[in-house]
């Protein structure tokens, strides 16, 4: 980084508000470029000792980054990591070539750890062993201090006055050797973020939302891995138009015969086969291979014995007995869903409604996401199963739903409120 963009982002670190200087909108946003060059991708144990070393003795928050192959490879695994620290620069591992970071992550785990979208990095973070003890969320802060844009590249053009590159962050990331670009990008991702991070902690402590800011943070460095899906199949894309039972059996048979294909060969399921080809399948219960050939998503390129394979699939589902077929729908936990509330209890849609209303106009008092005040499940909740209509009974059930305190502070009068008023 030149002196003149020192400067200039030095000034911009001084503003608030979420806006860059009046001069930074009416001159040429710079566009950011690695302040110590392209480091080497560190692709050896000798060298990421050296790393762990250099972090280790660092100074300061850790900005860090992932990068996945979403969209070309089976699961969410890490194929890049970058870190910067004070003191120490920027590293990007291969964690291909080095799958146990463990001995980085115990490092720096004292640390403060920067992260934008926590919890997109957070699981493959885990699966090469570095678990934060303590974070900062950049894209929460933003949303949390009510900036319009929470995107990595709007934040820092937004409050540090800088353009970053753009244009890699759906490549295959997989893919060796990465090329340079590919790289300059993946080292500015953290270039800033320490700076980002501190700018965005002046600007909630100016709105009086740093301690709720730093229990949210909290919460991700704390939460458990969330435990696998129920049932994922269900999920497929369209499924909405599936609805008997022998149907179903076929959308899921395929889907778990095409997960078992993606995992074997490392490839992203939807690269196997498409939803669409899966849920037409299912609504065709063709006969035969000629039959299955003829609908979408399955004729075109697709050799006899992939053809063969998806038959067998449908066969086996409709030879299910009527015992062995999936129900309609999954098991619900909590309340139904709120279309079905006139119907089944007027009064609780009556307080929903209420309940909503005045939730929506706090944050938007507040300047946030409505879903950052507090998830709209834990309000459904609470008006379907309503407490006593009292601070300490509603207090109470919003804090056995997950909510932090701040949230309970801020969202227990007005749902005390909404709740006394439909009572």
């Amino acid at each position: 980084m030149t002196d003149a963009q020192e400067t200039a982002a030095d000034s911009s670190l001084r503003t608030t508000g979420g806006a860059p200087p009046d001069d930074v909108e009416s001159a040429p946003i710079p566009l950011l470029e690695p302040r110590d060059g392209i480091p080497p991708v560190i692709a050896d144990d000798a060298s990421l000792a050296e790393v762990i070393a250099a972090f280790a003795a660092g100074s300061g928050p850790v900005a860090v980054d992932a990068e996945r192959a979403s969209g070309y490879r089976y699961g969410q695994r890490a194929y890049l990591v970058q870190l910067r620290r004070e003191g120490a620069g920027t590293a990007l591992i291969d964690p291909v070539a080095c799958p146990d970071l463990s001995g980085l992550g115990e490092a720096i785990s004292g640390v403060e750890w920067v992260l934008h979208a926590a919890t997109q990095d957070l699981p493959c973070l885990r699966e090469i062993g570095m678990v934060p003890t303590r974070l900062f969320d950049t894209e929460l802060a933003g949303r949390l201090a009510g900036f319009p844009r929470v995107g990595l590249g709007a934040m820092v053009e937004s409050v540090l006055g800088f353009v970053l590159e753009k244009g890699h962050s759906a490549v295959d990331w997989s893919t060796r050797p990465l090329p340079e670009p590919w790289l300059r990008y993946a080292a500015l991702d953290v270039e800033l973020l320490v700076d980002l991070r501190d700018a965005l902690e002046k600007e909630l402590d100016r709105q009086g939302k740093l301690e709720w800011a730093q229990q949210e943070f909290d919460a991700i460095a704390q939460a458990a891995p969330a435990p696998p899906r129920k049932d994922p199949w269900r999920r497929t894309s369209g499924m909405h138009k599936v609805r008997r039972r022998r149907q179903m059996a076929v959308v899921r048979e395929l889907w778990e015969t095409r997960d078992r294909v993606a995992q074997r060969r490392d490839i992203s399921p939807g690269k196997v086969l498409g939803d669409a080809a899966i849920v037409e399948a299912a609504l065709s219960l063709p006969a035969n291979v000629h039959a299955l050939a003829a609908l979408n998503g399955f004729g075109h390129r697709m050799g006899r014995r992939q053809l063969e394979q998806w038959q067998a699939a449908v066969d086996r589902a409709k030879a299910l007995p009527d015992a062995e077929l999936p129900q309609p729908g999954q098991p619900v936990t909590g309340p139904p869903p709120p279309r079905a509330w006139a119907d089944k209890d007027p009064a609780a849609a009556a307080r929903l409604s209420a309940a909503r209303a005045a939730v929506s106009a706090l944050a938007e008092e507040l300047n946030m996401p409505q879903e950052n005040l507090i998830t709209p499940d834990t309000v459904r909740r609470v008006c379907w199963e309503p407490p006593s209509p009292d601070s300490e009974s509603v207090a109470a059930a919003l804090a056995g739903y997950g909510a932090r305190p701040w949230q309970v502070e801020q969202v227990t009068p007005v749902l005390v409120a909404s709740l006394r008023a439909k009572a």
